[in-house]
């Protein structure tokens, strides 16, 4: 997959510290280690970083399932959180399961090793 420079990082996904680890067709994983500013008061990974990792993931599926000369944005996205992570580094496979002309369906997991931390769907618009 020919991918243009720059496509698959933002300066909000820097600022996270979000590394992709493979895309190919429909599907997207990226790596976010728990870092001191991505803790909430409770000491653990903010859910809003989980969230963004999710969202982040599932943009990228998208560009590689329908272009990368194409946009796309999200128009709803819902997360269920299975367990927190107080530590170590998490896992967001995301995967497109509609890939329509006009909007795609992503499921998305976030994962700790073999520990479910996070589950997501999500609908994207094309531009």
């Amino acid at each position: 997959m020919e991918i243009p420079d720059g496509l698959t990082q933002s300066a909000f996904s820097e600022m996270l510290g979000c590394r992709l680890q493979r895309l190919e067709t429909g599907v997207a994983e990226v790596a976010l280690a728990l870092e001191p500013h991505l803790r909430n008061r409770g000491n653990v990974m903010h859910g809003g970083a989980i969230f963004s990792l999710v969202d982040i993931a599932m943009g990228l599926a998208c560009s590689s399932a329908h272009g990368f000369d194409q946009r796309s944005v999200t128009i709803e996205c819902k997360i269920n959180y299975m367990r927190a992570v107080a530590e170590g580094e998490v896992l967001c496979t995301a995967t497109v399961i509609h890939p329509g002309r006009r909007t795609l369906v992503v499921e998305a997991e976030v994962r700790q090793g073999d520990k479910l931390v996070a589950k997501a769907q999500g609908t994207f618009a094309v531009l």
